[in-house]
């Protein structure tokens, strides 16, 4: 048997094994609303105490792995309008999204941290089509690499939250002045959002960690205001459409959540042709 592979413990990449354990303990389930078996394969490779992911909220569960079913959906209708499509994953961790996608002519790039890429690299090989970057996503020397064909969406699943308000609008700024145009799916969490990641997913999680500052978005259509080059394509509650197959008090939690917005899917434009 393969030896186990070790992970640092206390750091911000730590956070990347939530959503992993969230979409095997998915696919796990009798009647699973996501397949990810590379998800299963690289748990039972890592070697990490999950016992504590284990105790996190059912809840959270539910939303990492709805998270991953709205990007799938979203890439695949890029996808289908832009066939030899350019897709950067931002904060990509152990994510597997383009195993699941991939339609044979895309483009698309892994981004995360040099530590997180390192550990990648274990698991995952790079191809001509499938290439990882070893940056943080606000360092944009990295733009001069992305090789852009026929449409360029950027996803970013849980990540803006952990970043000021000015850092995310510089980062959009200076896209939308590399690139002519370009769209992006991401998450957002409200400032009561921001409260309970804080309380609640990292605490019960485990995590030897801190979650200071981040941003919080309310309302969504505020980002509108921050350049005329960017426009909100459509924005719902992370739970739209996911509540088939979780329990009823869940369905219930799910339910408030949504009515108080606490998290948001947005798909924006940055362009001229806004």
């Amino acid at each position: 048997m393969a030896q186990k592979i070790k992970i640092k413990t206390g750091s911000i990449e730590e956070t990347l094994l939530l959503p992993l354990w969230g979409r095997a303990y998915e696919t796990q389930k009798s009647s699973p609303r996501l397949i990810d078996e590379r998800a299963v394969e690289i748990i039972q490779r890592i070697d990490y105490d999950f016992s504590d992911i284990e105790k996190t909220q059912a809840m959270s569960q539910h939303g990492w792995v709805s998270r991953s079913l709205h990007t799938d959906r979203v890439a695949r209708e890029f996808i289908k309008k832009h066939p030899e499509a350019t897709i950067v994953n931002i904060g990509c961790g152990m994510d597997t999204t383009f195993s699941r996608i991939d339609n044979g002519t895309i483009m698309f790039y892994e981004l995360d941290l040099p530590d997180v890429i390192e550990l990648r690299r274990r698991f995952y090989e790079d191809s001509d089509r499938h290439k990882s970057i070893a940056s943080s996503f606000l360092d944009t020397q990295w733009f001069e690499k992305i090789e852009v064909r026929d449409g360029l969406l950027f996803l970013a699943g849980g990540v803006f939250m952990y970043f000021d308000e000015e850092q995310i609008k510089t980062f959009f700024m200076k896209a939308a002045d590399h690139f002519n145009e370009c769209e992006f799916f991401f998450d957002a969490l409200s400032p009561m959002g921001m409260k309970i990641a804080k309380k609640q997913v990292l605490k019960k999680g485990g995590m030897g960690m801190s979650m200071d500052g981040g941003w919080g978005l309310k309302p969504v259509s505020s980002l509108e205001k921050w350049d005329q080059r960017i426009r909100v394509i459509r924005s719902f509650p992370m739970s739209k459409g996911m509540k088939k197959g979780i329990a009823l008090q869940f369905k219930i939690m799910g339910a408030i959540t949504d009515m108080l917005g606490v998290c948001s899917m947005v798909h924006m434009r940055i362009g001229s042709s806004r």
